[in-house]
């Protein structure tokens, strides 16, 4: 029976809360918007675990960190709910669902690729993932461009990453810079605007309120914060030190620990911003995966459970396994020890931004401040993101390049699901379900004739 709106629910003990934590990591499809949307109907309107002031207050501060927000979201409200116990296993099951089913897939397509069955899901995936990324385009340009300036940050980056192949990370710093400058010259350019649901919604009284006080343990005391900075700095730093000293700088998974925990630093704006960089040294650099693997990897992303961001893991993955560093009999081990390294070194510090920062957010209760920078970067972003897109294109459409054929029937599939994802508002994932069997089928028919 349902609690009366005027009275707050029954206390949630954690390993109720543990339950549900693990239903969002098997049904957090959708992208970071969609995760949180399901996160409001359950934990604002449907539980009232939380209100949603404070909901839409933990999740402003998850929008300025760099990295998963969805997942940071979890983290947060778990930790508030039940400690630094509650955060762990909130933000862990909200990844590691998605962990498991992507070891499993890469597994497949690298161990069963060239068989015309899983050939003929991938070649119909391609197309769909062109569309997906130009769609982010459109929806965070749409959101963060509101104004010529925003706008001319957004083609300055574009030009800077497509012909000047400018490093994404000198792309960030100079966006974050101009949005300092211009935050200071004219604040009104650089006020995002937004926000993930409507403000003053009344579903009831919470179990943690509107006024509800903020838990002892969720009260900022900086000797905690700084002994919780020092455990997380080393279970960082100590695994990539001995990676390092034990197997050498050159080693791919001491490779893979410098690289992904930079990209980790580095994802402002979602997923999305971060996968050009992820290109540039996985693709470019080390040669850990090819740029079909890469587009392959971000449909088999889009088609899961959990944060994009888990493609890293994709990556790392496929690195182990073509880099066979324990020998051409242990592929498989090589590649899932990648991945939960991968994963380790990327979601991490996310951990550590909330069992750090949010003590300070939830004691002040102050709305934030510079989110200009933030605001530019974002902006950066949209013309990195369609820079990515056209790569995308390029090897999808072009697959032998320009000098070869133009694949016609991968650009009627691409416009079918550009009119299915955005003019019609179908699912991602249904979309990509159906271009894999579109695939499926014109392969079979091919091998027919």
């Amino acid at each position: 029976m349902a609690e009366p709106l005027d009275e707050a629910p029954a206390p949630v003990s954690l390993r109720q809360a543990t339950g549900f934590w693990l239903k969002l990591g098997l049904i957090s499809f959708g992208g970071p918007a969609g995760q949180i949307s399901i996160m409001h109907q359950e934990l604002v309107e449907r539980r009232r675990w939380i209100s949603e002031k404070r909901f839409l207050h933990a999740l402003n501060y998850c929008m300025v960190l760099p990295g998963p927000e969805a997942q940071q979201l979890a983290t947060y409200i778990g930790w508030l709910m039940h400690r630094t116990w509650g955060g762990l296993i909130a933000g862990g099951l909200f990844v590691l669902p998605s962990l498991v089913l992507l070891v499993a897939l890469s597994w497949v397509y690298l161990a069963f690729g060239h068989v015309p069955l899983v050939a003929g899901l991938f070649y119909g995936i391609k197309p769909a993932v062109i569309v997906v990324v130009f769609q982010a385009v459109l929806r965070i340009g749409g959101r963060t461009l509101k104004n010529p300036i925003l706008w001319g940050i957004a083609v300055v980056a574009f030009v800077a990453i497509f012909a000047l192949h400018v490093p994404f990370p000198l792309i960030v710093l100079g966006a974050a810079i101009a949005g300092f400058i211009g935050g200071k010259l004219s604040p009104d350019a650089f006020t995002s605007g937004g926000g993930h649901g409507a403000e003053g919604k009344r579903y009831g009284r919470a179990l943690i309120d509107d006024n509800t006080p903020t838990p002892p343990h969720a009260c900022f005391r900086g000797k905690r914060v700084l002994t919780i900075a020092a455990i997380g700095g080393l279970l960082w730093v100590g695994p990539m030190a001995a990676l390092i000293y034990g197997l050498g700088g050159s080693h791919p998974l001491s490779q893979m620990a410098v690289f992904f925990s930079k990209a980790a630093l580095l994802t402002f704006g979602g997923a999305y911003a971060v996968l050009p960089y992820v290109y540039q040294g996985a693709v470019t650099q080390y040669g850990w995966v090819t740029a079909p693997q890469m587009i392959d990897g971000l449909g088999l992303g889009e088609a899961t459970p959990g944060p994009l961001i888990m493609v890293v893991s994709f990556v790392g993955f496929v690195g182990g396994w073509t880099q066979a560093y324990l020998g051409p009999d242990l592929v498989f081990a090589a590649g899932a020890i990648a991945a939960i390294l991968v994963a380790w070194f990327t979601f991490l510090p996310s951990f550590l931004f909330i069992f750090v920062g949010a003590p300070l957010i939830e004691t002040t209760h102050n709305n934030l401040k510079f989110t200009a920078p933030l605001t530019a970067i974002t902006a950066a972003v949209v013309g990195v993101i369609l820079n990515l897109a056209l790569f995308f294109a390029y090897h999808v459409l072009w697959p032998n390049g320009f000098t070869g054929m133009f694949d016609w029937i991968s650009m009627g599939m691409a416009v079918l699901a550009a009119l299915a994802l955005i003019r019609f508002k179908t699912n991602v994932v249904l979309v990509i379900g159906a271009c894999a069997l579109a695939g499926l089928v014109l392969s079979a028919f091919h091998l027919s004739l």
